[in-house]
């Protein structure tokens, strides 16, 4: 007779070890990761100070060394809370933050007298107060994680949420231009010294709504009616929740003045539309609708102005930004000028002129970047963007249920459309929008919106990399609900 497996050999604990080395070892490649973009950012600032200041100050470290434990704070989070989340997108959303804070420390240096620049205080100006909102989005997206042991739990509150982001949408639309209004788009809610942009939690909280809504007519949207050119289009009748999309989404770009946020809200519903049909029919539908409804803005304002009257002068002005250089055309014209002077390899970090730039710190931050980093600079930062929404859509792919497939896909399509948004905006591509750039760009709204982004997309990636056999062989599965359908979230296996 063979004798019986004794515990330390047995397949259950063999099982359970193989588990903690595989969660142990993702969580060491995201904190030597880490420490690299940390290693990267303390580099970036001491080479802003040599040449701003013509001496690296023996302070150059200390705004790095407080991401780093910031970040290393979030970092124990993950790696008690979802050990198995992918190990690269901390690392890289750090890496852009900390850059982020570093740019606007290297603008306050140069706003300030140059008799006072070395004795400049560290956490002064718009980088400390960067660098405090960051302290405040990683809590922030800590505590969701805490709170969200499943990421189908928040499933339960779809149509909640959708009801609080068309709220969120439609706010600064219908508040006075006074405490609305920056620059042309009406975006913000100011009251005194305290400003928000409700759009950007208004995005994370209709996308909740659009993959819940989705799962559920997922079949009806599938169904083609007829076919044309080799692609199959849907019936007529179930065009109705794109249209009524569309339809809020030309409202925002009438009466909020801004095209990337309408924009955006229609795409990564068309996207999220797209992932749960795969019909390529609905993104060529979404194309003609949104650029369609496009034109016809800018024709009426042309014709008539009212309400229209704003897009239609950004759209002449994105059409021939030299028409006005010092005048409506200014903005973009610098913005293009500092790219150009950039080229390929840049000034340097420190090197450039951004205060010429208008909204460097926001809405313009990456030509800023641009002068200094040039083209290559610009294009790693952009894999960085692109990598982390890779990561996103392997969330969505490895992920079991139709829900969390729908919710990381959408989140990650929606932060690249951001990025398409503001950097084809300020390269001429298309007209210049009021999106700021994710994690770069000064202000609270968009950095905690982003960052809670982030902390969706590291509790779904938890769920989709969690090994599927555990402790005793049972089937093991994310904290927080049964194996069955939680509240409506379905968890059958959907082709990615």
């Amino acid at each position: 007779m063979t004798a019986a497996a004794t515990p330390a050999t047995s397949p259950a604990n063999a099982g359970e070890r193989s588990g903690v080395r595989l969660a142990r070892s993702r969580r060491n490649a995201e904190l030597s990761l880490l420490l690299l973009a940390m290693a990267l950012v303390a580099a970036y600032g001491a080479m802003v100070e040599a040449n701003v200041l013509d001496t690296v100050t023996p302070t150059f470290w200390v705004p790095a060394a407080a991401l780093t434990a910031v970040f290393l704070g979030m970092h124990l989070v993950i790696r008690f809370l979802a050990p198995f989340a992918d190990p690269a997108l901390l690392p890289a959303v750090a890496l852009l933050n900390g850059l982020g804070v570093g740019f606007l420390h290297r603008l306050d240096l140069a706003r300030s007298a140059p008799e006072e620049r070395v004795d400049m205080a560290t956490f002064a100006g718009t980088g400390g107060r960067q660098l405090a909102w960051t302290l405040i989005s990683v809590i922030l997206a800590a505590g969701l994680l805490a709170l969200m042991r499943d990421h189908r739990s928040i499933s339960r509150y779809a149509y909640t949420l959708g009801l609080a982001g068309i709220v969120l949408v439609m706010l600064p639309a219908v508040l006075p231009a006074s405490i609305s209004e920056i620059n042309g788009a009406k975006l913000w809610v100011r009251i005194g010294s305290f400003s928000i942009q409700p759009g950007e939690f208004a995005k994370l909280a209709l996308l909740v709504f659009f993959a819940y809504y989705l799962v559920r007519k997922r079949e009806v949207l599938s169904l083609a009616s007829h076919r044309f050119l080799g692609i199959d289009f849907p019936r007529g009748r179930d065009l109705g929740p794109v249209l009524v999309v569309w339809v809020i989404s030309l409202l925002v770009l009438i009466f909020e003045k801004d095209l990337g946020t309408s924009l955006l809200y229609f795409g990564m519903f068309v996207a999220t539309v797209y992932i749960a049909t795969e019909r390529v029919s609905w993104l060529l539908i979404g194309l003609v609708l949104f650029f369609g409804g496009a034109y016809l803005a800018y024709v009426l304002g042309e014709a008539v102005g009212g309400p229209f009257a704003n897009f239609y002068v950004r759209a002449e002005i994105w059409l021939d930004p030299f028409a006005e250089p010092y005048d409506s055309g200014y903005q973009l014209v610098q913005g293009l000028l500092a790219l150009g002077t950039g080229g390929m390899f840049g000034a340097g970090p420190g090197g450039g002129q951004p205060l010429l730039l208008p909204e460097v710190q926001n809405d313009f931050i990456f030509a800023g970047l641009g002068e200094e980093i040039g083209l290559f600079g610009l294009s790693a930062l952009l894999v960085i963007y692109l990598l982390i929404v890779e990561r996103g859509l392997r969330a969505a792919i490895a992920v079991r249920d139709s829900f969390g497939k729908l919710l990381a896909g959408g989140l990650a399509f929606t932060l690249a459309l951001q990025v398409f948004v503001i950097v084809g905006g300020i390269s001429g591509l298309i007209p210049l929008t009021g999106q700021t750039t994710p994690f770069l760009s000064a202000g609270g709204s968009s950095l905690m919106a982003n960052w809670l982004l982030v902390a969706v997309l590291l509790r779904v990636s938890d769920a989709g990399r969690r090994p599927v056999t555990g402790v005793g062989g049972k089937v093991n599965r994310p904290s927080g609900g049964p194996p069955e359908q939680l509240h409506g979230a379905p968890t059958e296996v959907i082709k990615p």
